[in-house]
């Protein structure tokens, strides 16, 4: 596979590993992805919470130094690595969680839930750091990229394309339209990357995101027009994520039938594992407890105390309160058997002596001769001669 160029910077391997509040991915996931070829991504959502610059009262200030402290981390493991951040435009803080990645050396800036239609300003002073907005249309990717090239006469580096039907955590997408069948995934990111082919004279670089596990998923991905793919959920089960040891059992334990759509106070549904659903959202009616970091610029639960407090039930599960903390993941968590390490992810998906490829040249040779084998069917053929052994 070819090396994945990303505006000034390049990587061995096209991948992205997802970024996963609250502290799921922090300095030391982030961190061992770089070291090992990867773009290493610390999300920004949460930051300051179970960290030393957290006092219980200065959130919202401690949000800034924990996030300097955690790319900190990440440039230890890996001091020549390329890491960024994922900083969701609907946080507060998002402004000024971003001027702090720039401050703590972050390389890239992924942003999604919302637009993020002022983030070449927000970056102006650091031209080098490249920034992707995460988009579900082509549209959306239509909108951010005319607003930006109007406004501050600059275009993305990369657009992520997150598949709602598949991906963790909030999704940009509304709860009656997710997993009706009607979305294409890899259509938008066809779609998109000729977009900016025709408008522009531009090669887009897209990269997509969800539903990404093995080889056989992302030698799909690339095949199907992706320059790249982002991973998060199978990130979780490795030795190097932050998430205590309970959290990461919680996917190696759930049935696929755990897994399912829960709506955030954010006013975004979330893909999480659901079996305690129902003690998410007691707690906090049973700690009688209120907003105490207003880290969300909308919340239901800040203006009004509907459904429950997401970043401290995120914070509770990460901590290793599984049993009312929300563990969010994406459609293929169910598919965790072990604790692996990011560099056994790696040999994996890009070891060159990987029998999942040469099942795929040979599939994909016999698709000449049978034109009516589809690439799915490769696919699948792939997945079930492997598991075969």
């Amino acid at each position: 596979m070819k090396p994945f160029k990303l505006g000034k910077y390049e990587v061995p391997y096209p991948l992205i590993q997802g970024g996963m509040g609250v502290r799921v991915s922090a300095g030391s996931l982030a961190g061992h992805v770089a070291k090992c070829g990867g773009i290493g991504i610390v999300a920004a959502a949460g930051i300051a919470l179970n960290s030393e610059h957290y006092n219980g009262k200065n959130y919202l200030q401690a949000e800034q130094e924990a996030m300097k402290s955690e790319l900190r981390k990440a440039y230890e493991i890996a001091p020549d690595g390329i890491i960024g951040v994922n900083v969701m435009v609907a946080l507060s803080d998002f402004e000024n969680l971003v001027k702090a990645s720039i401050e703590g050396g972050a390389k890239v800036i992924i942003c999604g839930a919302g637009l993020p239609l002022s983030l070449p300003e927000l970056t102006a002073h650091a031209p080098d750091v490249a920034l992707i907005p995460i988009v579900s249309s082509l549209r959306a990717a239509q909108l951010i990229a005319k607003k930006w090239d109007k406004g501050f006469h600059r275009l993305p580096d990369a657009v992520l394309v997150e598949d709602p039907d598949t991906a963790g955590g909030h999704l940009g997408e509304k709860m009656e339209n997710i997993g009706n069948g009607d979305y294409d995934h890899y259509g938008t990111i066809r779609g998109i990357k000729e977009f900016f082919r025709t408008e522009y004279q531009v090669e887009m670089p897209v990269i997509a995101a969800g539903g990404v596990w093995d080889r056989a998923d992302l030698e799909n991905a690339l095949a199907q027009g992706a320059d790249a793919v982002q991973m998060a959920s199978r990130f979780v089960p490795t030795v190097e994520c932050d998430a205590a040891d309970s959290f990461k059992q919680m996917y190696l334990d759930c049935r696929k039938e755990d897994i399912g759509l829960i709506m955030s106070p954010a006013g975004l549904p979330g893909r999480a594992i659901l079996k305690n659903q129902e003690n998410i959202v007691n707690y906090d009616r049973e700690q009688n407890s209120k907003c105490k970091t207003g880290c969300l610029k909308k919340c239901s639960y800040k203006e009004n105390g509907e459904r429950f407090c997401i970043v401290f039930s995120l914070d509770r599960a990460q901590r290793g309160d599984v049993e009312t903390g929300l563990v969010f993941c994406g459609t293929n968590a169910w598919k965790a058997d072990r604790i692996t390490t990011v560099q056994e992810i790696f040999d994996e998906l890009f070891g060159e002596e990987d029998v999942v490829t040469a099942q795929t040249e040979k599939l994909m040779a016999l698709r000449d001769k049978t034109p009516r084998l589809t690439t799915d069917e490769i696919v699948e053929a792939v997945r079930h001669d492997r598991d075969r052994g």
